[in-house]
């Protein structure tokens, strides 16, 4: 057959450890056979990242911005035990991160069904999606140490150098202070952001925060966006038979539980940390779940929302075998290629994205899977494979839904 042509390119990022192995299987195996790839290629493992000074992270942030679409690989985000493996000129920021705040995205992670792994809550027949506003907070807070019998205050300073001062805390004995921060732009930017991805997958959105207790700080979250969807999504919302809900983060919680899912719940970027990793483990594994940073510009980056798998690359290298579950990078891929054909109309590609993802699906619920799946499933014929065994199981069923 001819492979599917493409016009735009895509902009691929690849990563490190076990999930730069697959990634290139994944391309070997179910994407180049079908799809003659049109990339803008990034090296974002970590050591190009260490050779470029980082600069390349930055330099395909740009791309994505340029392009619109991209793919990431899982990379290693390092910490003091990387320094001397990786012999790091310094311990370099979350790509992750540094991309986000680029693009001033919202990360939207969404669990991937399949029959034979019930989710820890029943009730979830559906999935839900975790969107996290990824900026400020806790993740860029300043903290401090505080000597009882210091005073701190919150002191602003405005252009004219005018001070508006408040008591924070009169310490009578030794405590800590932290200061959080964020900005209006970047709460409209994660609120239509929310919105649109709503209306793109046909999904209500709920959104919650603590506005009863934070009446300025999490009250400017619900005022944001009530005045955005008011303004320019409640006509459209409507139209598309979807709704808007606003509730507390507690309230929220109890309902989430209660649910049957099939929405995206909204949240502020700790919760939204939190309840993703909340969410996925429910759901039986976080190799299952996607993950989209989309910004207010319709603007996407597709990536697994696990990481690197260290453990497995390892035995990779001792030459072991390894099962390790590639499902969310196909995913990704198949996310990215979808949006590509989406917004270059090839309706062909657009196809060979949800071919693949049924493939995938159809290998698992066949009764092959990797490792931890197989510990998960409840089919009564079911067949623990390889890494690449799994991928090649994939094809057999691809080749055949691509005719």
């Amino acid at each position: 057959m001819s492979k599917i042509q493409m016009k735009t390119p895509l902009v691929e990022m690849d990563g490190d450890e076990m999930t730069r192995i697959l990634w290139q299987w994944i391309k070997d195996i179910l994407i180049t056979p079908y799809v003659d790839l049109n990339v803008d290629y990034y090296d974002l493992g970590l050591v190009h990242r260490n050779e470029t000074s980082d600069q390349v992270t930055l330099d395909s942030a740009e791309a994505t911005k340029k392009y619109g679409v991209a793919v990431k690989c899982a990379t290693i985000t390092p910490n003091a035990a990387r320094m001397p493996e990786y012999n790091l000129k310094e311990m370099w920021k979350s790509p992750n991160g540094t991309i986000r705040a680029i693009l001033d995205g919202t990360v939207f992670r969404t669990p991937i069904l399949v029959k034979g792994i019930t989710p820890y809550i029943p009730t979830w027949t559906k999935p839900i999606t975790i969107a996290r506003h990824a900026y400020g907070d806790v993740y860029k807070n300043t903290e401090m140490q505080v000597k009882g019998g210091c005073k701190a205050e919150l002191v602003v300073t405005d252009a004219e150098g005018k001070e508006t001062r408040q008591l924070i805390h009169d310490f009578k004995t030794d405590g800590i202070i932290q200061g959080l921060h964020n900005i209006d732009q970047s709460i409209a930017g994660f609120a239509r952001s929310c919105f649109s991805y709503g209306l793109d997958t046909k999904q209500d959105v709920w959104f919650a925060t603590k506005d009863t207790i934070s009446k300025k700080y999490d009250h400017r979250f619900k005022d944001i966006f009530a005045e955005i969807f008011e303004a320019e999504y409640k006509e459209k919302f409507e139209a598309a038979g979807i709704e808007y809900f606003y509730t507390l983060i507690d309230d929220a919680v109890a309902r989430v539980i209660r649910s049957n899912g099939g929405y995206i719940w909204a949240c502020k970027n700790y919760d939204g940390d939190v309840m993703s990793d909340m969410v996925s483990t429910a759901y039986g594994s976080l190799a299952m779940m996607t993950s989209v940073l989309v910004s207010p510009t319709g603007v996407y980056e597709y990536e697994a929302a696990h990481g690197t798998v260290q453990r497995h690359y390892y035995k990779h290298l001792k030459g072991e075998e390894t099962s390790t579950n590639s499902v969310a990078t196909i995913f990704a891929w198949s996310g990215a290629l979808r949006k590509r054909g989406e917004l270059d109309n090839i309706p062909e590609l657009v196809r060979y994205a949800d071919n693949l993802e049924q493939a995938t699906i159809q290998t698992i619920e066949d009764g092959i899977m990797t490792g931890d799946l197989y510990l998960l499933s409840s089919l009564e014929n079911k067949k623990k494979v390889n890494s690449k065994e799994f991928l090649e199981e994939i094809n057999c069923r691809l080749a055949k839904l691509m005719g």
